[in-house]
């Protein structure tokens, strides 16, 4: 299972050490033979694991009961739509903001990327 370090490449941290022959070696290959990659529903054919993407905050934050109620009321479909409108308009805000002051692309990607973020912390992306 451990190796030495000097199979590792790094010298004088017996942690990383063992960490990377452990993820590199015998470990990781068992761990991965252990995960189905496939899932059986009854008698029919494999069905193939769809990966989920969530939100971390999802629930959280200040205004995620409003959003909740919101999507219920008016529906999922159309709460999506409006939700799509809104981070379009929000992203050509921030686009026009950022050609007033002269800032360049990846500072507009930036800024794009802390109003998700902030977003998703607020309860936006509930």
């Amino acid at each position: 299972m451990a190796t030495s370090l000097s199979t590792t490449g790094c010298v004088g941290s017996s942690f990383y050490g063992s960490w990377g022959s452990s993820i590199l070696g015998e470990d990781y290959t068992l761990l991965a033979k252990s995960v189905p990659s496939q899932v059986r529903v009854g008698r029919g054919k494999p069905v193939r694991l769809q990966p989920m993407m969530k939100n971390v905050n999802e629930g959280k934050g200040i205004f995620a009961p409003l959003v909740v109620v919101t999507r219920n009321i008016v529906g999922k479909k159309r709460f999506n739509q409006l939700r799509g409108k809104a981070i379009a308009l929000h992203s050509q805000v921030i686009t026009e903001f950022c050609k007033s002051i002269g800032a360049d692309g990846k500072q507009r990607q930036g800024l794009i990327r802390l109003a998700k973020k902030n977003g998703e912390w607020l309860g936006f992306l509930a």
